[in-house]
């Protein structure tokens, strides 16, 4: 009891000065070698693309969240014959399936547009919480290749599938996104019952049978991605909220969801509830499929996780793990029609914080209900790949250097010691300044210094602290490249 009203309290506090509460960033390393050895690959890679697609794209919707019943922004309905008829309108939602044509997919042309932008892995969501699969999946019939989709008698109706080949021959590493919930199936949903929230809508204590068959419904969907799919080098789990609890997590839950319920003058939101999903045998199962899987149990605390991945966020510093930041390129994570795009200074600028900062990025695009992404994700991707092309070795293989960032130029430093400075052009700026003072780092005499892009050795000298470098007019007015300018400076002594 003491520890719930200090709980109280605390919550009180934080919720009265404005403060946003995030759950602590905790991490447990892996012990497998092979997922190890994976895991520095994966660092290497640096930069991938996530596609969050299903026939929700049909209503230009936030993916699932309209299904579920909570009472936040990402949950409004506003589609369907009568959206103010919540059972009315889940049958609706669940009968997109059977207008969902996408005749335009060609996925060869998304592998072709990421492989340009310098993307080199890619995560699909093979199922989202709707439960929707976009695979074809011998254990549901809500799917993309079930005779009542007009979709299932394309030739390349097994979406998943032909995602997955396509970035695959463009030599991408392969990410399963999988969603722990399913809010179609009975097991999880129950239809005898009203959904409550987002959670499963009966105690599984109290129905373990019923569980248990949702738990094997589930390994057997992950299990059969693992099989009939290909090489999967990262199988992306969603749904964080299914995961084991126990009865401490549960009480603590209550004082939360109180003072979340005072300060939104709202009811409440959802609730902890234990849904233990056999995660570590899950895992065993998974690698004995695919040997050295890199596991991402998302926003599970434990040993399942093996990068976090903080979401359309970007960490203020270096993180001591590995780690991965999803953000989402225009619109929404699902399709937003008209949806307006980052610009690619804006990309490139967010790509070089985050590689300085040691993770990597995870850039959504969502593909349209014609199969199609729009054309503000090529002109984005277009604008990486130009930039790319010249400042690549700086981004690849690196890993962080103090003080990772001095202004508004970050650094890296890759395996044989080179550090790279970028340069990132102010939002008046064209062009590299005419002279660069560095103080964070002290060369040693005969040190080269060049840009990338360039081949020509440039002027520096020592100051009291640090050093300044020197760019030629005539380098400055025939730039390489656009929006932020990379030095390479080898052999220093830091």
């Amino acid at each position: 009891m003491q520890k719930l009203a200090l709980i109280f309290i605390f919550l009180c506090s934080a919720i009265l000065s404005g403060q946003a509460i995030y759950e602590d960033e905790r991490y447990v390393p892996e012990t497998d070698t092979l997922v190890l050895q994976n895991l520095g690959h994966w660092q290497d890679k640096k930069f991938g693309l996530l596609m969050h697609w299903g026939a929700y794209s049909q209503w230009g919707i936030v993916e699932s969240w309209s299904l579920c019943p909570e009472d936040y922004g990402w949950c409004e309905r506003n589609k369907g014959s009568d959206p103010q008829n919540y059972f009315q309108y889940v049958k609706d939602y669940e009968a997109l399936k059977n207008t969902f044509n996408p005749i335009k997919f060609n996925p060869e042309n998304w592998a072709k547009a990421a492989e340009y932008a310098g993307m080199k892995y890619m995560v699909f969501t093979t199922k989202h919480h709707d439960g929707f699969s976009m695979f074809d999946s011998k254990y549901t019939d809500y799917k993309v290749t079930d005779a009542a989709c007009p979709f299932s008698t394309h030739p390349r109706a097994n979406i998943t599938k032909e995602v997955f080949d396509a970035f695959r021959k463009n030599d991408f590493w392969v990410g399963a996104y999988f969603s722990k919930p399913d809010w179609n199936h009975d097991n999880y949903w129950d239809p005898n019952f009203p959904p409550f929230d987002r959670n499963v809508n009966y105690d599984p204590a109290l129905y373990p049978e019923k569980w248990q068959k949702y738990v094997d419904f589930t390994h057997n969907q992950i299990l059969e991605l693992l099989t009939d799919y290909g090489d999967v080098d990262i199988l992306w789990l969603d749904g964080g909220w299914v995961r084991k609890r126990d009865q401490q997590n549960i009480d603590e839950n209550y004082a939360e969801k109180f003072l979340e319920n005072k300060a939104n003058n709202g009811f409440i939101k959802h609730r902890i509830v234990n849904q233990d999903i056999n995660m570590d045998e899950l895992v065993v199962k998974a690698r004995q499929k695919q040997p050295g899987l890199i596991v991402v149990d998302r926003a599970v605390h434990g040993k399942n996780q093996n990068y976090l991945t903080p979401e359309n966020r970007v960490p203020e510093k270096t993180l001591p793990y590995p780690w991965e930041s999803c953000i989402i390129s225009g619109g929404g994570w699902s399709h937003t029609p008209n949806a307006e795009y980052m610009t690619g200074r804006e990309g490139i600028h967010m790509l070089i914080d985050i590689v300085a900062k040691g993770g990597n990025l995870l850039l959504n695009i969502a593909p349209g209900p014609d199969g199609e992404w729009q054309q503000g994700a090529y002109d984005l991707l277009k604008a990486y790949g130009d930039w790319m092309k010249v400042n690549e070795s700086g981004i690849y293989n690196t890993r962080p250097i103090a003080p990772f960032k001095e202004d508004n130029i970050c650094m890296t430093q890759n395996k044989e010691g080179n550090i790279f400075l970028f340069y990132m052009a102010k939002d008046d700026e064209n062009k590299v300044p005419a002279e660069l003072q560095i103080t964070s780092i002290d060369p040693k005499a005969g040190t080269k210094i060049t840009m990338l892009g360039s081949d020509e050795a440039l002027r520096w000298k020592k100051m009291n602290k640090g050093f300044k470098i020197t760019i030629p007019e005539k380098l400055r007015n025939n730039l390489p490249c656009k929006e932020a300018w990379t030095f390479k400076i080898e052999e220093i002594n830091h």
